[in-house]
């Protein structure tokens, strides 16, 4: 088993700062995670703010722009979003984007990615939003071209949606072979055997019981596409909340069910320290190999011991 590993999301950003101050606050929680044990920071692509994160009227910064700027005041940390709708850019220039990423942080760009869903975030700044068979689809021809890409000096492919005519790509990624490709989601018909198919890495949700289950399912298009299991890892992502009481805890949980849901909300972390480790020490034995958390709702003081408590239990 490989050392366990942990990640923060930065899911939030209305963080009680003028817009010209807002940058340095993420830059306070993105060090701070990496000072304390984390060892990846991720950021959502998306352009309006989710519903339960305060919907379209709340800050959201654009995921690359902010993901350069994060490379060059970080040291450590891998760096990627959780995830990119395939929908929002041609995947030649996201190949070139990441790459570019990679260079800025020497070789810690990750390509998270996935077939998108916020139709109204669509509606809103005109981008086509087609039925989910055929963004699908072109998931499967994006993160071939991003392959493609990150591997030689120019790329070329005919697909369906996608096509690109010897498309130069320099410089070449830092990280040999590329940045690792993330494929996020969890339908298990399609989404998990692209991931058997093409990914270093799936990023899957949800409470102890369905993360076994979807490992399980990828184990499965593993081998009946021939290819090792362990050759993709496991992330998993929740919130996070570390709570000082029983009766803390409880009221944490029912804020939460009446934020997301009962459903959601079951697969959140919430607890007391000893509580916390004891959840995260099931994921890792259960396959999982990196747990990612958000901690909308927390200062960077919690972030930061968040770190600590992880590294000292698991490290």
């Amino acid at each position: 088993m490989s050392t366990p590993r942990f990640g923060l999301q930065l899911p939030n950003f209305t963080l009680g700062v003028p817009d010209d101050e807002l940058f340095e606050k993420v830059v306070e929680f993105a060090t701070s995670a990496e000072d304390s044990g984390f060892s990846s920071v991720w950021v959502m692509d998306h352009f309006y703010q989710l519903p339960a994160l305060g919907g379209g009227d709340q800050p959201m910064l654009e995921a690359y722009t902010l993901l350069g700027a994060l490379a060059a005041r970080t040291t450590t940390a891998q760096l990627g979003t959780l995830v990119t709708g395939v929908t929002y850019r041609n995947p030649a220039m996201l190949a070139k984007i990441i790459t570019t990423l990679d260079v800025i942080s020497k070789g810690r760009a990750i390509l998270g990615i996935g077939a998108a869903w916020h139709d109204i975030e669509h509606e809103g700044y005109g981008f086509e939003f087609p039925p989910v068979k055929e963004r699908m689809d072109r998931l499967e021809e994006a993160v071939q071209i991003c392959r493609a890409m990150f591997k030689g000096d120019h790329a070329s492919f005919e697909g369906r949606y996608y096509s690109i005519k010897d498309a130069r790509s320099l410089p070449r990624p830092v990280r040999s072979g590329g940045p690792k490709i993330m494929i996020g989601g969890g339908g298990e018909k399609r989404t998990l055997k692209l991931v058997a198919q093409y990914a270093d890495q799936c990023n899957v949700s949800g409470d102890l019981d369905t993360v076994r289950h979807k490992i399980k399912v990828i184990h499965e298009h593993c081998a009946a596409v021939g290819r090792d299991p362990k050759e993709v890892e496991i992330t998993r992502m929740a919130t996070l909340v570390i709570t000082e009481s029983d009766a803390q805890t409880a009221q944490t949980r029912e804020f939460l069910v009446g934020a997301a849901g009962e459903e959601a909300a079951r697969a959140f972390n919430v607890g007391q320290e000893q509580e916390i480790v004891d959840q995260i020490a099931q994921l890792f034995e259960a396959g999982v190999d990196e747990a990612i958390f958000n901690m909308p709702l927390s200062p960077v003081e919690d972030v930061r011991r968040a770190g600590e408590l992880l590294t000292k239990a698991f490290r």
